[in-house]
């Protein structure tokens, strides 16, 4: 069984796919409505070796639906899915939202809001 994942930032880069699902990820352009893209400062180390950046972005819920974030969404497994909880890190919590496509998918958003 697959999911949708939605990625807005590092889960794009195929260096990061590579050390999270074991494979390159084949992904559509979609965007995340109602949500805000700012940027966190990354603590753990392991995270930034994999991704190469001290900073990743993260997106916060406006309610605004004109407010959108431009990404690409995949099919990832259930596996997959739970490897991809283990990469994010403790600021980010995983939800379910709706894209411009009509779709929904899984995506990290904020967990300190």
């Amino acid at each position: 069984m697959t999911q949708l994942l939605f990625s807005y930032g590092t889960l794009q880069q195929c260096d990061v796919q590579l050390a999270t699902f074991g494979r390159e990820l084949q992904g559509t352009a979609d965007q995340l409505l109602g949500f805000h893209r700012s940027m966190v400062k990354i603590e753990d180390q392991e995270v930034v070796k994999t991704s190469g950046k001290s900073h990743h972005p993260i997106v916060k819920q406006t309610g605004i639906a004109e407010d959108r974030v431009a990404g690409t969404v995949y099919e990832v497994t259930n596996d997959e899915l739970a490897h991809a909880d283990k990469y994010e890190v403790s600021d980010y919590k995983r939800v379910s939202a709706p894209l411009s496509s009509g779709r929904t998918a899984w995506v990290y958003v904020d967990a300190r809001a």
